[in-house]
């Protein structure tokens, strides 16, 4: 006699109790997927141009020096010549608003005295807002009839004086920190330890070979080599393991959806071109939060200001790699735990 239990399998139910599931007529199938993509496409849109269009100069900090009287109405006709563009701070001497420009407190200054305008700028911090900055000085001295001087505080090497190559660093940051995770997986499957390794050994070569194309090929840097490979690495890297550890966790839907949040956010809104003082400024405070904007403003500070302004950004990164190992060794764990339950419901021979 036989006995049925609840694991037993029905082979014999009455295949009238079976409840067929419709699906949706093809129409309805290629009408939704067809609206689906036609938002993302405007999603898509949304992310990468808007920020540039309404990218531009908005309250910038900016530094005032010089005779009291002279900088009040100077100060006057710079809100009026570029409303809601600066946000201006007063400093005892030219000295002191030199100092705060290079210690990034401050994106440029103006010294006014009765004899005309003199500018400030830092190119290497930023070549847009400099060259802003530059012309809003000639526009007031024009308005006020003062004779204004623009001099570069901190300018980009002559070889690179665009500063194109560190500008263009958030593609390769991404790639280098989204193919590594896929490509060790594929060839070190069940090995963990080899695999971290292999993306450490990685983002360490990579920031190097990178920061050699930026100093001997393109000529983009000329000072601090090694701190420049150390903070792309750290940008590589900070990418790579949080998306590994999606990855162990939650499988292949984790490391998709944390590979497009990389490539679709944190690509147009690292704002390593022109720093995110020039995005919008809710999108620029969001896109330092992510890795590619904040390997660009350490990699900036570590080539143009000795490491200076630097420091927010280096422990942004090291928490995205502190979180990218705990939430692997969570998966780990969780693989540890689900073996053995997997193991035991298969039936025996």
């Amino acid at each position: 006699m036989s006995h049925l239990t609840a694991d037993t399998p029905a082979r014999d139910a009455d295949p009238s109790t079976v409840v067929n599931k419709r699906t949706p007529h093809s129409a309805f199938m290629l009408l939704g997927m067809t609206a689906g993509l036609g938002v993302i496409l405007v999603l898509l849109l949304m992310v990468f141009i808007m920020p540039s269009l309404k990218s531009g100069a908005h309250d910038l900090s900016v530094g005032l020096a010089g005779t009291s009287g002279v900088v009040d109405d100077f100060e006057q006709a710079l809100v009026t010549a570029a409303p809601d563009a600066y946000t201006p701070q007063r400093y005892d001497s030219e000295q002191d608003l030199r100092d705060a420009i290079l210690d990034r407190e401050i994106v440029g200054g103006f010294v006014v005295e009765e004899s005309g305008v003199h500018a400030l700028v830092a190119s290497a911090g930023s070549a847009t807002i400099s060259g802003t900055l530059a012309g809003t000085a000639n526009a007031v001295g024009q308005v006020t009839a003062s004779p204004v001087t623009v001099e570069d505080v901190v300018p980009l090497p002559a070889s690179d004086p665009t500063g194109v190559g560190i500008g263009g660093l958030a593609f390769p940051l991404v790639f280098g920190g989204i193919v590594p995770v896929v490509a060790f997986r594929k060839i070190l499957p069940r090995s963990n330890g080899w695999y971290l390794a292999g993306l450490f050994t990685f983002a360490a070569v990579g920031g190097t070979i990178v920061a050699a194309v930026l100093t001997y090929a393109f000529g983009s840097v000329d000072t601090g080599f090694w701190a420049v490979a150390g903070s792309i690495a750290m940008g590589i890297a900070a990418l790579a393991f949080p998306l590994a550890g999606l990855q162990k966790l939650f499988g292949a839907k984790g490391f998709t959806i944390g590979a497009m949040a990389m490539m679709f956010l944190g690509n147009p809104l690292a704002g390593i071109s022109t720093t995110s003082a020039w995005l919008p400024s809710g999108l620029g405070t969001f896109g330092q939060i992510l890795p590619p904007g904040a390997a660009g403003t350490l990699v900036r500070s570590a080539a143009y200001f000795q490491g200076t302004g630097g420091l927010v950004a280096a422990c942004t990164l090291a928490a995205w790699i502190v979180v990218g190992l705990a939430l692997y060794v969570i998966g780990m764990r969780r693989t540890r735990v689900d073996a053995p339950v997997a193991a035991s419901a298969v039936p025996a021979a």
